[in-house]
């Protein structure tokens, strides 16, 4: 799959899709990364180090503190893939990357592409300021 890079990185990591979209702020645990979000459907799921795919955020601008802070501390999602392009998703990880040179790469894919995604696998993005590419291995059924 060719996505649109929001912010560069390489990574390979289990994939996380989830149903709903998702606020950091308030939704999320800043020290874990677990979904907190009591109506979230994934409620109690942990996003660190996973390839995390959503339709986009939800709620507050506060997220993209919630996530920078998440990418410092480990427990962030190690690539985020987005059915539409997200602000609040992409500065959080551009600050990160600037503050303490770590990359989540952040992909938007065409909704086509998304709504393909597999319920589990092992994804593998690679993304430069220029191009994405992210290569799906292992896929389940959704």
């Amino acid at each position: 799959m060719i996505g649109i890079p929001l912010s560069p990185g390489v990574t390979t990591a289990p994939l996380l899709l989830l149903d709903e979209p998702l606020s950091f702020w308030g939704g999320s645990d800043v020290a874990t990364g677990e979904i907190t979000d009591a109506r979230h459907p994934q409620r109690g799921t942990s996003a660190a180090g996973r390839a995390l795919a959503f339709d986009g955020s939800r709620g507050s601008s506060s997220s993209s503190t919630v996530l920078a802070e998440q990418i410092r501390r480990g427990v962030a999602p190690a690539a985020i893939l987005l059915r539409r392009p997200d602000a609040i998703v992409a500065l959080a990880a551009i600050v990160a990357r600037e503050l303490y040179a770590i990359e989540v790469p952040v992909v938007v894919l065409s909704a086509g592409d998304f709504d393909a995604l597999p319920r589990t696998g092992t994804v593998t993005v690679a993304a430069t300021d220029e191009s994405a590419e992210v290569r799906i291995e292992e896929a389940g059924r959704r």
